[in-house]
Order: structure tokens, then sequence, then C-alpha cells
């Protein structure tokens, strides 16, 4: 999962270096080519058995399909309407929100060292972006938008672990690929992205997307749906750094030192957790 979460963060410094490309582009073309990296990847490990996947599924693999549609897009287009930091610190609600469905849709007791990591995980990427958060009416809306993150992730995460193994939910992702790509299309056009910017996001929607959006699926089959979302907070304190090394952008000082309280809570929560189950 801290491999998931490095892979994630990537899209920040990336799209920096993007020439022309405008958000909505960016979105679809990133859901775009994580859809045919995906497609590829089903045509060639269970060819005609790709569409029996996604019947056989059947209403949870459709649901967390929807869910990573709305993951993919709800970000960028929160991001055009208001600052990154509201929208980074919405999403930072994520572990609550997973931990209260948790509750609901699976019926399993969350322990409360993982309550007190969620609470301190929180108020530490609060910390970090305080500072710069606006609360302006005009940007109510994207921060609003930005909610559909960690709502539908919640959602995701329980769905995923609620089917354990009996429902094969990849393809999901192929599903959620594919829902974004056609949402995003009309608002895409007239396209201005470079060759050079393309690559670029075919890059990201290969490994920032469909790589390790596959592995967490996976791994929702072992670990919590409350701990995923709490680690899937690594993504910020990840992002930060490759903006520092990749971008020029330094972080402030009340950045590093919140970035320094997540990083020390999620690591005695696990470490709690591998001292408890041994």
């Amino acid at each position: 999962m801290l491999i998931v979460t490095l892979m994630w963060s990537i899209a920040g410094v990336v799209t920096r270096q993007l020439d022309a490309a405008q958000s909505f582009e960016v979105t679809f073309w990133r859901s775009f080519f994580t859809a045919l990296a995906l497609a590829g990847y089903y045509a060639w490990a269970h060819g005609r058995d790709t569409l029996r996947l996604l019947v056989a599924g059947g209403k949870p693999l459709w649901l967390s399909g929807l869910m990573w549609s709305v993951m993919f897009t709800c970000f960028m287009v929160a991001i055009t309407l208001t600052t990154v930091a509201n929208v980074l610190i919405t999403m930072s609600v994520a572990p609550l929100l997973t931990a209260l469905l948790a509750r609901f849709m699976l019926g399993h007791p969350v322990a409360a060292r993982t309550w007190a990591a969620i609470v301190v995980a929180g108020a530490g990427i609060a910390w970090m972006y305080g500072s710069s958060v606006s609360a302006e009416g005009s940007h109510l809306l994207g921060t609003l938008v930005a909610l559909g993150v960690p709502l539908a992730g919640a959602i995701n995460w329980n769905t995923l672990q609620r089917s354990g193994r009996s429902v094969d939910l990849v393809p999901a992702l192929l599903i959620g690929a594919v829902l974004s790509s056609v949402v995003t299309l009309p608002l895409a056009v007239p396209f201005q992205a470079s060759r050079h910017d393309v690559a670029l996001l075919a890059l990201l929607g290969v490994f920032q997307l469909a790589i390790p959006c596959t592995l967490a699926v996976r791994l929702s089959r072992s670990l919590p749906a409350p701990e995923i979302s709490l680690l899937a907070l690594l993504e910020i304190i990840f992002g930060i750094a490759w903006a520092w090394l990749g971008a020029n952008e330094q972080p402030a000082p009340q950045v590093l030192a919140g970035g320094a309280l997540v990083l020390g809570t999620l690591a005695f929560n696990e470490a709690w957790g591998l001292r408890s189950s041994a």
C-alpha cells in the first residue's frame, strides 16, 4: 500500500510539466489511457472472458466502477474550481468516512487506535494547509465537488471489503475509467494537448492510476477498509515531496511539521496493529 500511495502521488509533479492541456482534457486523457491499459491487460489475460467478468460481477462490481469514476473525475474538476489546499483538506476526511461506513456496511468495530490515528492524521493534514485554505463563497462549489472524492472512496473501499474474494472487482477500474472518459470528453474538446502532454498523461494513466489502483483493489482483500483509507493519506505527503524535488515548490514549515505528524501517526498505528496481531 505504501508503493501504491507513492505511485498515486506523482500526479502533481507530472502535471506541472504539461504544455497546454487543460483540466478536463487532463482528466479525459488520463482516464482514457487508464481504460486502454486495463482493456489491453484483460484482453491479454482473459480474452473473450472479459465481458463475462463484467457481467458476473453484478451490483458490487458496477457500484465500485461508478465510485472509481467519481474519484477519477471529481478531483480534477474540483482543482479547477478551488485551491489545491481546499481539495486536499477535504480529501483528508476519507479515513473518518470510511471508518463510519465500515460500521454500517460491514458491521466491523473500528479499533480505538485507528480512531485516534484518524483524528491526529486529519489534524496534521489541516495543520499543513491551514494557512492557505480559502473559505470564500466562490470556492464553496469546488469544496463540495472535492467532497465527492472521499465519499466515493469510503463507499468503494467498504464495497471491496464486503465483497471479499467472492467477486473480482478489479474490472471495476475499467468501468470507472471508461465512465470518466465518456463524461469528460465533451468538456475536453477542442483538444489542446501537445504530443509531450499526451505522452505524460499516458504515463499517468498507466503508472499513476491503472497499476496502483489494481494493486489497491487486490490489497483490499487483506487490509481493513479504514486502514487502507488511512494509509492513502500518504499520497499527500509523497505528493509534497515530489513537488519539492521535481517542481522546486519548497513547502512551508507548517507543511513539514504537519507531514511529520501524519507520518509518525501512521507508523505508530501500523506498528501497533502488527504487534496486536502477532
